[in-house]
C-alpha cells in the first residue's frame, strides 16, 4: 500500500485571526485517510493551545524557535536555515504556506530543499499602499520571487487575483480561488432571549447596536471605528457600539474614547468564542480596515443577516454589494461612514430590506468544509502532475 503524502501547513504565528482559525480548521480536518498532515508556525500566538490539542486527532505540531512576524535580518536567516532543516528532515510532500513572512522564507525554503509541491495561499497581502514605496517595492519583488516557486497560489479575494496579476506576481495559470470559509450552519445563532443576552453585556434592550470584529491594530484602524461612534452618537444617543477583538492598539483606543466622552456607550470587549451570539444583537455591522484579503467578520455579519458599512478594500467588494447589504465607503472617509450607519439606523424599513439580502448575500462557496475539500483535491491534482 502507498504511502499518505506527506501535508504541511506553515503559518508565521497563530494569533486570533481568519487566516490562522482557518488553517487549524484546514489541518485538522484534511482527510486522514489520505494524507499525513503537519503544523510548523511560530510560537507566542493566542491559539498556541488549540494547535497542541490537534495532536490529539493525529497532526503532528511544529513550533519552531525563529519564526517571527517582525522584520530581523538575523532572526530571519536563522528561521530560514529552521525550515530548510525541517524540510530535509520530515521531507514533506506537499508545503502549503500562509502569511506574509511564513510564505516567503517557507516558499525559499521548499525551494532550496526541492519540496515536490509547493502552494502558497493569500490571506490578503503584506504590502499595500500606505507603506513606503521601497518597502511596498521590496515586497512585490519577494512575492514575484517566490510564486516561481509556487505551484499554486491560492486567493480568497477575486480583488487580490486582479491586484496579483496586474502586479506579475506568479502565472494566472496557477491561481485558484478557495474563499476563506467559515462554519456557515453556525450563524446566525439561535437566541433563546436575546433581552437577556443584551443585559448580561451590560447594553440596553431597546437600544439600537452597531458591531464591529477585528484585531486592534494598524490593518484594522479601530480608531475610525471610535471616530464614527462620536459622530453617530450626536444625531442618535441612543445608540450603542460594541468592538469585539484586542491588540497593540487598545491604549490608544481606549484614550480616544475617554477623550471623546463616549465610554458610557462603546465597549470594548476583548477577544470572545461567541461572535456568533453578538452578531445576531446587532443592527449595524461595521469594518474599518485600510487592506484585506477578504474579511472573515463581514462574511459572518451578512450570514447572520447584518447589514454593513465597510471601507471598500480589497475584498470587501467581493460580497460587499452597495444599496444592497449594507454600504461601500472609500478608506477614511469617516463622514461618509456615519453618514451610512446613521441612515440604517434611522430607517428601520431600510434596515429589514437590507438585513434579508444580506442573509442570501452568502454563497455556500463560503462554507469551512467546501472550503478544505477544494484545497484536498488541489493537493490531488498537483501531486498526480508530479507523478
Amino acid at each position: 500500500m502507498a504511502a499518505k503524502p506527506k501535508v504541511l501547513h506553515l503559518i508565521t504565528r497563530l494569533d486570533l485571526g481568519g487566516a490562522q482559525q482557518n488553517t487549524l480548521y484546514t489541518v485538522e480536518r484534511l482527510d486522514p485517510s489520505r494524507f499525513e498532515r503537519t503544523l510548523a508556525c511560530g510560537r507566542g500566538g493566542l491559539l498556541d493551545s488549540e494547535a497542541q490539542a490537534l495532536r490529539n486527532s493525529g497532526v503532528r505540531v511544529i513550533p519552531l524557535r525563529f519564526l517571527a512576524r517582525e522584520i530581523h535580518p538575523i532572526r530571519d536567516f536563522l528561521a530560514l536555515a529552521e525550515l530548510c532543516l525541517l524540510f530535509l528532515k520530515a521531507r514533506p510532500d506537499v508545503v502549503h504556506t500562509h502569511s506574509s513572512k511564513a510564505g516567503i522564507l517557507g516558499r525559499l525554503a521548499a525551494g532550496i530543499t526541492g519540496a515536490p509541491v509547493v502552494i502558497h495561499s493569500y490571506h490578503g497581502f503584506g504590502f499595500h499602499g500606505r507603506q513606503p514605496d521601497f518597502v511596498r517595492k521590496l515586497y512585490v519583488s519577494l512575492e514575484r520571487i517566490c510564486a516561481r516557486l509556487s505551484d499554486a497560489l491560492i486567493f480568497v479575494s477575486k480583488a487580490n487575483w486582479s491586484q496579483a496579476e496586474s502586479l506579475g506576481i506568479g502565472s494566472p495559470g496557477r491561481y485558484v480561488l478557495i474563499r476563506s470559509g467559515v462554519r456557515l450552519a453556525d450563524f446566525p445563532a439561535r437566541l433563546a432571549d436575546r433581552w437577556r443576552e443584551k443585559s448580561s453585556l451590560g447594553l440596553g434592550r431597546h437600544k439600537p447596536l452597531v458591531v464591529s470584529i477585528a484585531n486592534l491594530k494598524p490593518q484594522k484602524n479601530p480608531l475610525d471605528f471610535i471616530e464614527m461612534a462620536a459622530r453617530v452618537l450626536k444625531e442618535k444617543p441612543d445608540a450603542e457600539f460594541v468592538f469585539v477583538g484586542d491588540g497593540p492598539l487598545r491604549p490608544a483606543v481606549e484614550g480616544r474614547i475617554l477623550a471623546l466622552g463616549i465610554g458610557h456607550r462603546v465597549k470594548l470587549l476583548g477577544w470572545r468564542r461567541d461572535a456568533a451570539r453578538i452578531l445576531a444583537l446587532a443592527d449595524v455591522f461595521v469594518l474599518t480596515s485600510l487592506w484585506e484579503g477578504l474579511p472573515r467578520s463581514l462574511v459572518e455579519a451578512l450570514k447572520s443577516g447584518v447589514p454593513a458599512v465597510a471601507y471598500s478594500t480589497d475584498g470587501v467588494a467581493d460580497i460587499l454589494k452597495e444599496g444592497e447589504n449594507g454600504y461601500a465607503v472609500a478608506a477614511g472617509d469617516v463622514p461618509l461612514l456615519s453618514q451610512r450607519v446613521l441612515k440604517l439606523l434611522m430607517d428601520d424599513a431600510l434596515r429589514a430590506k437590507m438585513a434579508a439580502a444580506a442573509a442570501g448575500s452568502i454563497d455556500p462557496e463560503f462554507d469551512i468544509d467546501g472550503m478544505v475539500r477544494s484545497q484536498e483535491e488541489l493537493y490531488a491534482r498537483l501531486l498526480a502532475r508530479r507523478r
